[in-house]
């Protein structure tokens, strides 16, 4: 794998977040919440505008950056993220693809391949399991198989997760099925400001990068700076300090964590919250010096819990940072079932905020 420019560890991550929640982690930002994207200078935007955002200014400035998949040309892409890239940069930069994921997907690591730096949507994350072969096979191991004469700069995106009732084959979450890929870097975006850099981040890397998007965040509102800037790739997150454990967790999640430490901080616990953002690789670094502080550690995913990205987040925990444990390891995950299409059944499988306050009481008794 092709390691990032080091310009991109410029950026520094440690940011503030403070959020309304409303049910089911459907978001809305705190107007008086202050983070290095809210100032007097910026513009409000929604996580899927500010993606948009970011995908504009990447082909402005890099004619070799496209976009391909289905409906992503002029219908604007299902969540609206490509909107108006066709009528600005023409059919050939905003290719509308048949329903044939393994087709096009191959075609964009073949684009890659001549220079190109493509653009893949999957228009829900779980149609991205046709083009498998080709994520995995081709994308992910090309740059090594070839002897290093290719790269493979291709970004890999869409929506994904436990959406409103959109069921079982709509609501999967891929990130366990992709980690174990060599050469694939993966990234999960929870707020319009990193959902923007990391994207601009993903184009610029010589690297296969999938970017995870939340169906249920693409509405989430911030403000963000005017002036250009990119996020690391492999870095967390800080997004609040704390003193009596560490809580680890990404995407939607995040909200759910934030809206449990309400309830923590009020019953007088301090938790450390990190969204660890960089799937693979994690950040040891940011995760191990939260570890040494704080000697306890819980882990909040949507993934499933059986493979998912917290049972290899706990293995390298243990592995590395063994002796500064006070407590066992937690891992809350979604349960190991076809996500329900009934409301009340769907909110059962994935965690709940009342199952995090729980779980951290029993670490820090």
């Amino acid at each position: 794998m092709i390691r990032l420019d080091a310009s991109f560890s410029q950026y520094s991550n440690s940011r503030k977040r403070a959020s309304k929640l409303v049910t089911n982690a459907m978001v809305v930002k705190d107007e008086t919440a202050t983070s290095p994207a809210t100032s007097n200078i910026g513009h409000e935007l929604l996580l899927f505008e500010a993606l948009r955002e970011g995908l504009d200014e990447e082909m402005e400035r890099d004619p070799r950056v496209c976009i391909m998949g289905e409906d992503v040309g002029h219908y604007g892409g299902s969540y609206k993220v490509s909107k108006g890239m066709a009528e600005k940069y023409g059919d050939l930069r905003v290719l509308d693809t048949p329903i044939a994921e393994n087709s096009f997907t191959g075609m964009g690591v073949g684009a890659a391949m001549t220079g190109l730096r493509p653009i893949i949507e999957g228009m829900n994350m779980g149609f991205l399991l046709l083009a498998f072969n080709q994520i995995s096979n081709n994308c992910g191991m090309l740059h090594y198989t070839s002897g290093g004469q290719f790269t493979i700069p291709v970004v890999i995106r869409g929506p994904g997760g436990v959406g409103r009732q959109l069921g079982a084959e709509h609501s999967q979450r891929l990130e366990s099925y992709f980690q174990s890929v060599p050469g694939l870097q993966m990234v999960a975006c929870s707020t319009p400001y990193n959902a923007k850099g990391l994207m601009k981040a993903a184009i610029r890397s010589e690297n296969p990068v999938i970017l995870f998007e939340h169906v249920l965040l693409y509405n989430l509102k911030e403000k963000i700076p005017d002036e250009e800037y990119v996020c690391c790739l492999e870095e967390a997150e800080m997004v609040r300090p704390g003193a009596d454990i560490t809580i680890l967790t990404y995407s939607r999640m995040r909200y759910h964590v934030m809206q449990a430490a309400k309830t923590l901080v009020n019953k007088g616990y301090d938790p450390e919250i990190i969204d660890i953002r960089s799937l693979k690789p994690f950040d040891l670094h940011t995760i191990g010096n939260s570890i040494k502080k704080t000697h306890r550690v819980l882990i909040v995913e949507e993934c499933m819990r059986t493979g998912g990205i917290g049972a290899s987040l706990r293995a390298a925990i243990i592995e590395n940072f063994w002796d500064y444990l006070d407590a066992p390891i937690m891992c809350l995950s979604s349960q190991d079932v076809p996500t329900p299409y009934a409301g009340t059944l769907e909110d059962w499988t994935v965690v709940q905020p009342p199952q995090i306050v729980s779980a951290v009481e029993q670490l820090c008794q």
